[in-house]
């Protein structure tokens, strides 16, 4: 896993540990209704990481090969030798 990949899962993490947190501090239906699409929103971050950015990204410029996009990619990504999968600590 890169280190992109674990910002992205990261921020996912992030997003619903705010928004359950919330809830539960404030212990406010209401408000736990407005905020469960927030926590929702970031279990695919939590899961897919960075995937998730990059199929954002193909389905916003309206690319009409987008799904052909996102699996090219994931080739690419697994047609690399392992040492070179992950970049030097510096």
């Amino acid at each position: 896993m890169t280190a992109r990949d674990l910002r992205w899962k990261a921020a996912g993490f992030a997003l619903t540990a705010t928004a359950c947190g919330t809830g539960l501090v404030l212990d406010d239906a209401r408000l736990s209704i407005l905020l469960l699409p927030l926590a929702l929103s970031g279990l695919p971050l939590m899961i897919h990481g960075k995937r998730v950015a990059q199929r954002l990204r193909a389905e916003r410029r309206g690319h009409p090969y987008s799904a052909e996009a996102v699996h090219a990619a994931r080739l690419r990504r697994r047609a690399r030798p392992a040492a070179e999968a992950v970049p030097p600590i510096r």
